[in-house]
């Protein structure tokens, strides 16, 4: 059956696909985005589309929100601060986007009771030293004197909330922590590191890695992100729930830069540079980075169909 789907963040990297996806299974999308972060490019084709609209506002206005959640059936909660870089440079704007967003989209919710799907992030396993991290996980958070960590706690407070409207109200609310989502349209001006790679090995120019670069992160086709996120908010085990999302392939950055590098054919070299160098101040980094997916596997059969070398070939043929 044809449902009216909001998306907060519609415009975004990830928010558009999901709109594509939706619409091509027959439902009618409505997009919020203040085009802060999100880019109208990334709409552009679907702006015609008799299913579609756009509304260009922020989450943070209320007035919008609830007339746009009114009209819907479910929302997926998007909109937020991304990116290291955005997130170190603007730790207010992080905060606030991310908490007050959050709480108007509830709010909202709850009045017209509509199911609503968060992504969170696994930031917010902080220093976690088990690997894989679950989702029953214990976290260790940073220090709160470096911003680096401020959108980690965020997103924690969005998940508790989520869930207090859940446990509390019996709305239907469901968490979802993101790893590293990649794929075309994604962008690396706000330190997205594959776009940054593949951007700079089609100029031949160094590839900037941070740190040492044996950090180890799993990446997963944004293809896959958004199936499953459809199939998680229809399904009422879901409601209530925290679930990991990602890929399983991990890999050391010093490697994704070398596969980088071959995928395009290109001459560029590597370049080490220190956090420090980056992000204009001291930065703590995780090892490792690696999800158990044995939660949504077991709920709705999730496996990645876009393996490493599938989304390096993507993200190159954007750039070309």
């Amino acid at each position: 059956m044809a449902e009216r789907f909001l998306i907060t963040g519609g415009a975004g990297f990830i928010g558009s696909h999901l709109a594509q996806h939706l619409l091509s299974l027959g439902h009618t999308v409505v997009a919020l985005d203040n085009l802060s972060t999100g880019r109208i490019e990334n709409i552009q084709p679907l702006l015609g589309h008799k299913n579609f609209q756009f509304v260009r506002d922020t989450v943070e206005n209320e007035t919008t929100v609830n007339h746009l959640v009114a009209g819907a059936s479910h929302v997926f909660h998007l909109a937020s601060a991304v990116g290291v870089q955005l997130i170190v440079d603007e730790p207010v704007r992080t905060i606030r986007t991310i908490v007050r967003g959050t709480e108007i989209v509830l709010e909202a919710a709850f009045r017209f009771n509509r199911p609503v799907l968060i992504t969170s992030s696994s930031e917010v396993y902080g220093k976690g030293a088990r690997v894989p991290f679950c989702e029953e996980d214990d976290v260790v958070m940073g220090p709160t004197h470096h911003a680096r960590w401020c959108y980690a706690y965020a997103k924690g407070i969005d998940e508790f909330l989520g869930l207090a409207y859940h446990r509390q109200y019996g709305l239907p609310v469901t968490i979802v922590r993101l790893f590293n989502t990649v794929g075309p349209r994604q962008v690396g001006m706000y330190g997205m590191v594959l776009p940054r790679f593949a951007k700079a090995a089609l100029q031949g120019l160094p590839l900037q890695v941070f740190g040492t670069g044996e950090q180890t992160r799993c990446f997963a086709h944004v293809n896959d992100i958004v199936g499953a996120i459809t199939r998680l908010i229809a399904h009422q085990q879901a409601h209530g729930n925290v679930f990991n999302l990602g890929g399983e392939e991990e890999i050391s950055i010093n490697d994704l830069a070398r596969r980088v590098i071959a995928a395009a054919g290109s001459t560029s070299t590597i370049e080490h540079i220190s956090y420090e160098q980056a992000y204009g101040q001291p930065f703590d980094d995780l090892s490792r980075r690696v999800p158990s997916l044995d939660k949504v596997r077991a709920l709705i059969g999730y496996q990645p169909t876009h393996n490493l070398d599938d989304i390096i070939t993507a993200v190159i043929a954007q750039y070309r």
